[in-house]
Parts: C-alpha cells; structure tokens; sequence
C-alpha cells in the first residue's frame, strides 16, 4: 500500500509524466484564485473618519496621541474612541457612526450629557498594522457597504458555475487544448487586470471573468490528463489534481503573509504560474479527441510524437483501431437500432424509478457536502485564532495526504466503505469543534485539519463512485449534474461561513448535519469495487439488490469490447514494448 503512489508515477511513461505535470502545474492557479480573496477581502479593525486634526485620544483608561497607537487595545466591535480635536471638539468614533459632545469641559471617556450624531462622511480610518491595503479599505466596504464585500467570493463561485458549463462545452467541441491555451491565458490576464481595477465593480466583473476561466482550465485539465494517462493510473491521475490544487492553497498563504497590500499581492499571485503560460502552446490535443473529431492525421502525428518520447519503435496505427472501432459500432447500431440508439436522455433519466431517483438525491447530497465542508473549512480557517497565514498553509498541506488515503482506501475497502466513515467523522469532527474551549487555539486547529481531512477524502472519491454508480447511457449526466451540485455547494459556503456572526458555530453545525445525512443515505448505495461498469438503467437499479448475480454480470459484448478498445488505445502507444 506505501507504494501505490510511487507506482503511479512509474506508470507514467516520459511524454505522459511531461504533459501531465505541466497540466496540473497550472491547476495550482485555479486554488490560488478561489481562496485569494480570503486576505485579499479581510475587514480589519475600523472606526468613523476624524472632522478635523488630533490633539489626544482616549480609549478606556488609556490615553494616546494618535489613533494608530490605540488598535492593540481593540477588542471588540463594540468599542469607541474619544478623541479631542485641536479646536477643543470632543468626539467619540463608533464604528459606522461619530457623535459630537455638546458640552466640551474635560477629556473622559464616559460622558452622559448630549450629544449630536453624524454619519461617517469622512470616511474610515482602519487598523494597517496588519494589512497595509484591502478591497475593503480601498473602497469602504464597511457598514452600511458591507454587503458589496459579502458578495465578493459568492459571485466569484457563481463564476465557477457557469465557467465549468461553458468551458466543458466549448473543449468538447474544439478541443481540449484551445481550450487550455485560452483559460491558462486568461487566468494570467485577469488576474493581473483584477489588481488595476479601478472601483469596486469593476473588480466584481474581471474577478468573475477570471472565476470562468479559472474553472473552465480545471475542469478540461481533469479531462485532458485522463485521456493521456493509462488506466492503470487514472484514479490517483485525477486524484493528484486536486493535490496541486491544493498546492495553490498553500502559495496563497506564503504570498498573503510576505505582501500585505492587496494590488501587490494579486499580482504576485498571478505570476505564479506564468512558466507554464509560456509553454501551454506546446500542449498536443488529445488523440481521443482528434479521433472522434475524425482527424486521423493529426491523431497519428500526436501518437508519433509519443512513440519518440517513449522510445517505442512500433507505434501504434490509427488505421488499426478505428477498423476495430467501426465493427463494434456498426454491430452496436444494428442490436440497439430500435432503442437506445434513437432515444435522447435527460436529467429526468436520473429519475426514471424510485431506486434510481434514490440513488441520485443521495449523491447530489454528497456532492453538495463534500463542496460545502471544503469551502466552509478553507475560509473559516483564518478566522480560527494564532496565525491565520499558517492556519490556511495547513489547510491546504492536510490536503496532500488525504487523496493518498482515499486511493488506498477506495481499492482496498471500495467506494461506499471509505465514504460512509469518512462522511460521518467528519460530522462528529463538527460536535466535538463546538466543545473546545475557544483559547485553545491549536487543539481548534487541528481539529479543523482533520475535518478537512475527513470531507476531502469524501470530496475526491465522488467523482469516480458517481461515475460507476450509473449506466453508459446517462454517467456524463450523472457526473456533469453532481458537479453542478458541487458548484451550487461552493456558492453557499461563503454565505454559511458569514454566518458566525450570528453564532459562531453555526457554519460547523450546518456542515456537520449535512454530512452526517449525506453519510447515513450512503449506507443505501450500492458497492462499486470490482464490478462491472453497467450501460442500461435496468442493470443499474439491479446493481445491489442482488449481489451476486450483479458482481457476476458482464456488459453486453458489443458496448464492452468497444470501449475496451478505446481504453487499449490510450494505452497502446506506451505498451508495445511491454
């Protein structure tokens, strides 16, 4: 089991390890853009505008001559400073309002007689001894605007949505790798465009820009390293992206905590990943694409290449397996002629008898679980005491090891054993939060890391249980409507972690019921693990009633033996010599 991961990456033959790690080099921009409003959108410590110049500050007991020395006694939102102007003016600053003391005899801070309430018209003055310069301080996005700076990472994840819809379509339809040049090219453009916006909405609008392109990229990344890599690696292949993913998390941490001004630290955020900006040109399409697309020239171009790379002396001939191909569909078209071959699915499909319809509320839940814990863990995680840079930074490296785990662990135990544990320790993760006592900061921590361990083992493995949960003829359904879940999930949990301010447990509570719903309904699926993929919606409400009759069936001849084919393709050009 220690070795799996090594053997993934012995599985990978030169050309395949090149442009997969390229590929999912550029998957740590796609992290380093959903998390990077978590500093770039901080609200520090704020108090109304001063009419006027300074002559002393009191706070409590403490008196001061300038403001900047009063923040490291600010405790809470509650509190007020009073400060005398040179003209003999003595005002007291709230947050979002100042009132002007009518009677002006000594400085003191508690005061009962009259006074006259104004509004912040000139404006804020914040606390910079942590952050030089946020969205929040450039605009004002404080009280009666604090809403604007709520909205900042929900309609950045409303762009993810529509990015993932978009993008998926377009690389389906002219190819993987325009696709990839676009969205590599464009996380780059807007991400240096977002830090010389010049008022709030415009910021609003590259960042959503940059959102679509950002998820449009990850989204063809899991496609495009799929159909480079053997079967033999494809689970921990696309496993691994999330890895780096993750990785992006980290980089936001180290860049939030050495760039404290918000302009500077988009950019240098940006830039991170320019090499491979520079050299995504060199990407090849996929061979499966240019297959399907009938550009057999083009396809036997990209598998001479491998063939050079890999050092294989007989490549294999694109001529060979589409006369294969073609028997096995012209024998498909005749059996299936009069069904399924002539009917169009849709979502309704997913809910054509009570098993299935059963089956995918269970995994739309887990789905919009699995986004909701991520992100609610993610952004909370600077919001947790200590050292918010390290709190992300560990976020994000618990990451590392928890897809190691569930590969193990989803071959070993099969799908829905390593899904229901983790689901619900992640739920129990959630109570056992709520009775740390709140100045223990690293016990809170760590709790925090291992509920985002338990959720991102959940996370990860989704993607390839819905896939073998459902037959031929609706998984991309099944997949691309769970994904939508997942990106529903992502939009609410900035909104679910606003929420602590109402209760501080609440985004826990929340994401703990949920899990612990999503893990009790997982006990209803069906196992997976060493069964045969099913391709009509009969074999797959079959699939678990009757256990041995289903882990004993095969897929019709005719469906098996040409995706079969097109499996051994991928793996011809790097197994010849084998």
């Amino acid at each position: 089991e220690g070795f799996s991961s090594v053997n993934f990456f012995l599985s990978l033959y030169r050309f395949q390890a090149c442009v997969y790690f390229a590929s999912v080099f550029q998957a740590m921009s796609c992290g380093i853009h959903y998390l990077a409003s978590v500093f770039m959108a901080v609200t520090p410590n704020f108090i109304c505008g001063i009419p006027g110049n300074v002559s002393s500050v009191l706070f409590y007991n403490s008196s001061e001559s300038s403001i900047e020395d009063i923040w490291t006694l600010w405790t809470s939102t509650e509190n007020y400073i009073v400060v005398q102007l040179e003209n003999g003016e003595i005002w007291e600053l709230n947050q979002c309002s100042r009132s002007k003391r009518e009677v002006s005899l000594d400085l003191a801070y508690e005061y009962n007689g009259n006074k006259s309430i104004f509004s912040c018209s000139d404006g804020f003055l914040y606390d910079d001894t942590k952050w030089k310069s946020t969205v929040v301080t450039q605009w004002d996005l404080v009280c009666d605007r604090e809403w604007l700076a709520k909205l900042i990472q929900p309609t950045f994840m409303l762009g993810v949505l529509i990015g993932a819809v978009i993008f998926g379509d377009i690389a389906d339809r002219l190819g993987r790798q325009r696709v990839i040049w676009f969205t590599s090219a464009g996380q780059f453009v807007f991400g240096i465009a977002v830090a010389f916006t010049f008022d709030y909405y415009s910021f609003v609008i590259v960042r959503f820009l940059l959102a679509m392109v950002s998820s449009g990229y990850l989204v063809v990344a899991f496609v495009y390293v799929t159909e480079f890599v053997g079967i033999k690696a494809r689970t921990w292949a696309s496993m691994h992206v999330h890895a780096f993913f993750a990785m992006g998390i980290m980089v936001v941490a180290l860049v939030g905590f050495l760039v404290r001004t918000w302009w500077v630290y988009q950019i240098f955020l940006s830039i991170a990943t320019i090499p491979f900006v520079l050299c995504c040109w060199m990407l090849p399409e996929t061979p499966f694409w240019l297959l399907s697309e009938e550009r057999y020239e083009d396809a036997q171009k990209v598998i001479n290449i491998m063939a050079r790379w890999n050092k294989v002396s007989t490549p294999c001939k694109v001529s060979e397996v589409c006369s294969v191909q073609h028997d096995n569909l012209v024998s498909g078209r005749t059996d299936d002629n009069d069904t399924s071959s002539t009917k169009k699915h849709n979502i309704l499909d997913l809910f054509c008898n009570w098993h299935i319809a059963r089956r995918t509320i269970t995994v739309w839940l887990i789905w919009f679980t699995g986004s909701l814990g991520y992100y609610v863990f993610s952004l909370s995680s600077v919001s947790l005491g200590g050292n918010e840079y390290l709190n992300l930074f560990l976020i994000g490296a618990v990451e590392l090891p928890c897809y190691i785990i569930a590969c193990i662990a989803m071959d070993k135990l099969g799908r829905r054993n390593t899904l229901i544990p983790f689901l619900i320790l992640s739920a129990l993760i959630c109570v056992l939060i709520m009775f740390i006592p709140q100045d223990f900061n690293i016990l809170i921590i760590l709790a925090n890391m291992a509920g985002k361990f338990s959720i991102g083992v959940a996370f990860g493995l989704i993607y390839l249980y819905t896939a073998e949960l459902y037959p031929t003829i609706v998984r991309s359904l099944a997949v691309g409507s769970g994904s939508m879940m997942c990106r529903v999930g992502s939009v609410v949990a900035p909104f679910c972690v606003y929420l602590r301010s109402v209760w501080i447990f609440m985004p826990l509570l929340l994401v703990g019921i949920m899990a612990l719903l999503s893990g009790i309904l997982t006990i209803m699926l069906p196992e997976t693990l060493g069964k045969p993929l099913t391709n009509t919606l009969v074999e797959a409400t079959e699939m678990g009633r009757k256990k041995k009759s289903c882990s004993e069936k095969t897929p019709p001849a005719h469906s098996g033996a040409a995706l079969e084919k097109i499996e051994m393709f991928g793996q011809e050009t790097v197994s010849t010599e084998k």
